[in-house]
């Protein structure tokens, strides 16, 4: 079955950096797309970055280009974003996505906390 485990969340102040890391399990890795989305409390979750499964394609909404970047090392089935100049905005749970036999599967999150 599929399995996506998140690790890499915390507490950081304005400015810091975290590398968050996605392991992905139950299908064929480089086939697919994957994609970071977060949800802060009160709010919908968005998308925060994908990434094709050859790693060629890449999106970021605007809010975190040229701060965050997504990775992906398929001989290890996981999934990577760096984050850059956090601001207290980013503050949210961090999830991993994939689209899989057309059904989206998420992981428990991580949870990333921006704050002096």
């Amino acid at each position: 079955q599929v399995q996506l485990v998140e690790s890499g969340g915390g507490l950081v102040q304005p400015g810091g950096s975290l590398k968050l890391s996605c392991a992905a399990s139950g299908f064929t890795f480089t086939n697919y797309r994957m994609s970071w989305y977060r949800q802060a409390p009160g709010k919908e979750r968005e998308l925060v970055a994908g990434i094709s499964g050859t790693g060629r394609s890449i999106n970021y909404r605007d809010s975190v280009k040229g701060r965050f970047t997504i990775s992906r090392d398929n001989a290890k089935n996981t999934v990577y974003l760096q984050m850059n100049s956090l601001k207290p905005e980013d503050t949210a749970k961090y999830y991993c996505n994939v689209v899989f036999a057309r059904l989206d599967y998420w992981g428990q999150g991580t949870q990333v906390t921006v704050s002096s």
